[in-house]
C-alpha cells in the first residue's frame, strides 16, 4: 500500500489565535505516507491588507486557499494534500480514493484501506471468500481472484505429499521430484526407511530407494564373485562379469576385448582351446582352433588348415580343387598322373622291352599273363587319372 500526505485543517476569521495540531497516520495507495492533520484553530492575521490563512507553510488570502479540483474554498474546511495540491474530502475520495473488493463502494480518507496485488480492501471487509473470518494480521492465501484463510486454502487448493497424503501446509519444506513432492520426513526410502534429504537417490517403478538399498536390491552382480558391478563389466551367455572376472577356465589369462571361446560353456582363450581341444594339422600338426572365421578342410580323419591343403609335390592349392590321396600325403591330379608314369607305366616298359627282346618262346606262360595284366592295369589308372 503507498501512502498519500493528508492534511486536515480547519480555519476561522479570529485575529491572533494560537494554532495546535492534532496527526495522525494511515496507509494509503501508492504515493507515500499519509499524514491527517487537524487544526482546531487556525493562525489568521490581520494586517495593512486585510485577512490571511497561513497553511502548507504559505500564507493566503482567504479567499484564494481552494481546493485544486473543484476550486471550492477550503477555509475553515478539511482538506487532503496531495503532490503538493489541497484537495476538498469529497474530489480526494472522488479521484483518488480505492474502491473495496468486497463491498464495491469507496474506501474514504477516515477507513483504513488493506491492498493485495492492486486490489483493496475495508478493514471490515478483509474477510475469507469461504468461511467469512476476518484475514486482518492473519496468513491467507489467494486462488481465482477470492481470498480464503489458511485453513480453507489447504482444504481446497493446498498440494499434499506423495508420501503421507496431507497438504503442505505453509513454511513447510517442500522435497520435489519431476512431477512428484514430499514433506521432507516422508522423502525416504521406500526399503530401509531412512530420510534421504539431499542425498542421492535412484527412482524405481514409483518408489524411491537410497543408492545402498538399490545396489542390494536390484544392482549387477558379476557371476563369478557375486560382487556388485559398478562399472563397465562384460557380458557372456547374457551373464555378467566383471572384466577382471571373465579369464580364460585353464590359464586366468583375461578374455575382455580378446578372442576367445567355449567349451562346456566354459570360456578359453585361443591358445588354451587350441591345445586342449582343437583337431591339429595333418600337414602342420598345429591346432585348428576355427577362431576369427579361419577355414579348415577334412576328409575321412584327417584334417588340414586351409593354407596347408596343398599337393605334396607342386605345393598348389587344392582348396575347392579336386585331389588324389597319395599314402599319408595329397596330390593333385596333374601331379599324380606323373608320378604313376614315372613310377609304374615306364618301369613296365623298359621291362616290356627287355622281354621283348629275350626268346618268347623260352618266357614261360605264367609270366607272360602276369605282364599283359600289369600293363593293362597301368593303362587303366593313368585313363582314370586323366
Amino acid at each position: 500500500m503507498a501512502d498519500v500526505d493528508v492534511q486536515v485543517q480547519y480555519t476561522t476569521t479570529e485575529r491572533k489565535t494560537r494554532k495546535v495540531k492534532k496527526t495522525s497516520k494511515r496507509r494509503e495507495s501508492k504515493d507515500g505516507e499519509v499524514t491527517v492533520t487537524e487544526l482546531d484553530q487556525n493562525t489568521t492575521n490581520t494586517n495593512d491588507d486585510g485577512e490571511y490563512t497561513k497553511a502548507m507553510s504559505k500564507d493566503w488570502h482567504s479567499g484564494h486557499f481552494c481546493c485544486w479540483q473543484c476550486d471550492e474554498s477550503l477555509t475553515g474546511q478539511r482538506y487532503v494534500l496531495r503532490d503538493e495540491h489541497p484537495y476538498c474530502i469529497k474530489c480526494y475520495e472522488s479521484v483518488f480514493a480505492n474502491g473495496c473488493e468486497e463491498c464495491n463502494k469507496t474506501i474514504g480518507i477516515d477507513s483504513k484501506d488493506l491492498s493485495y496485488k492492486d486490489k483493496h480492501w475495508h478493514e471490515a471487509c478483509f474477510l475469507c471468500a469461504k468461511c467469512r473470518v476476518s484475514l486482518v494480521d492473519k496468513q491467507f492465501g489467494s486462488k481465482h481472484d477470492k481470498i480464503y484463510c489458511g485453513n480453507c486454502y489447504d482444504a481446497q487448493f493446498a498440494s499434499r505429499c506423495d508420501g503421507c497424503g496431507e497438504v503442505f501446509r505453509a513454511g513447510t519444506k517442500k522435497m520435489e521430484y519431476k512431477t512428484r513432492q514430499w514433506h521432507e520426513k516422508c522423502f525416504c526410502c521406500v526399503v530401509c526407511k531412512n530420510p534421504i534429504g539431499t542425498k542421492s537417490f535412484i527412482p524405481r517403478e514409483q518408489e524411491i530407494y537410497c543408492a545402498g538399498c538399490y545396489e542390494d536390491k536390484f544392482a549387477t552382480r558379476c557371476v563369478k564373485c557375486n560382487k556388485i558391478i559398478t562399472q563397465g563389466g562384460v557380458t557372456y551367455k547374457n551373464e555378467p562379469w566383471h572384466r577382471e572376472c571373465f579369464t580364460c577356465t585353464n590359464c586366468d589369462t583375461s578374455l575382455a576385448g580378446q578372442r576367445f571361446t567355449s567349451r562346456d560353456e566354459k570360456p578359453y582363450c585361443a591358445e588354451c582351446f587350441g591345445e586342449l581341444f582343437a583337431k591339429r594339422c595333418t600337414s602342420c600338426t598345429k591346432p585348428i582352433t576355427g577362431i576369427g572365421g579361419t577355414r579348415f578342410i577334412s576328409f575321412e580323419d584327417r584334417h588340414w588348415h586351409n593354407d596347408c591343403f596343398i599337393c605334396a609335390l607342386c605345393k598348389t592349392s587344392l582348396v575347392a580343387k579336386g585331389f588324389i590321396t597319395n599314402g599319408p600325403d595329397i596330390v593333385c591330379p596333374e601331379c599324380a598322373k606323373q608320378n604313376l608314369i614315372d613310377v609304374i607305366v615306364l618301369p613296365l616298359v623298359a621291362n616290356a622291352r627287355d622281354w621283348i627282346k629275350s626268346d618268347t618262346d623260352q618266357i614261360p606262360g605264367v609270366q607272360l599273363t602276369d605282364l599283359v595284366g600289369r600293363f593293362r592295369k597301368a593303362n587303366l589308372k593313368s585313363r582314370a587319372a586323366k
